[in-house]
């Protein structure tokens, strides 16, 4: 009896197809699963990785609530054209602060996970206002109404405050400040030194959409020009021992 006479077996015999499936399917979950209870840690801690700052946790409540993550993927798979195209593949740790996580497995629009210093501050206004002054053959419907929007984010300290809950690394100082250091990001005339020495040094200050007043626009400009910037992939070097 040949392989194939064997599988005609299976496939006319729903009973044992049933069986094997789920043969298959617990070896295969077996496999997949049993090696996390022996790992202290799934995610591979990278240099530089850091909480999302108040401005940019609200920018990305924005991007969650307007549902962008349909349309963009923030998840660079390591494949030739992917990498090639959008650069460094995506690495768990980048999302480690992600609840939920915005990997997406749909690309309408381009992957956002390295967007962040690609593009000016201006062109993410217009694009945001007018996505096809930028990008003619773009789909992308129109969100000017973020810069009328204002926000002064009054509860963006409760956010953090869940977030911590579940794990993120907010300190006690951080969430006490976070209307401060809100407010602080979105002007570069403000005394933003608190904010930095909370954060880093490498947190982007400015008015973001040009605009007086803190608008929902200019959160989301500061969540996606912060995408992909954290980890210096010149000097990433993988753990070879996971």
């Amino acid at each position: 009896m040949s392989i194939l006479d064997k599988h005609k077996i299976l496939e006319t015999n729903a009973t044992l197809l049933l069986i094997f499936s789920f043969l298959v399917v617990t070896i295969g979950g077996l496999v997949q699963i049993a090696p996390l209870f022996y790992l202290e840690n799934t995610i591979e801690k990278v240099e530089g990785m850091r909480p999302y700052t108040p401005l940019e946790m609200a920018g990305r409540e924005v991007y969650i609530r307007e549902g962008c993550y349909v349309c963009h993927s923030q998840m660079i798979r390591p494949m030739r054209d992917e990498v090639e195209r959008y650069g460094h593949y995506s690495l768990a740790a980048e999302s480690m602060y992600d609840r939920p996580f915005q990997w997406g497995s749909k690309r309408t629009g381009p992957d956002l996970a390295r967007v962040g210093g690609r593009y000016s501050d201006e062109w993410h206004a217009d694009h945001l206002r007018d996505p096809q002054s930028v990008v003619p053959e773009s789909v992308m419907p129109k969100y000017g109404f973020l810069e009328e929007q204002k926000i002064d984010g009054k509860y963006i300290g409760d956010i953090m405050a869940t977030n911590a809950m579940l794990g993120t690394p907010y300190t006690d100082g951080m969430i006490e400040a976070a209307q401060a250091d809100f407010r602080a990001q979105a002007d570069p005339d403000s005394d933003y030194d608190g904010l930095l020495e909370r954060y880093g040094e490498d947190i982007n200050v400015r008015n973001f959409d040009g605009k007086p007043g803190i608008s929902e626009a200019d959160a989301l400009i500061a969540y996606l020009q912060m995408l992909g910037t954290l980890v210096d992939f010149s000097t990433f070097t993988p753990d070879a021992s996971r």
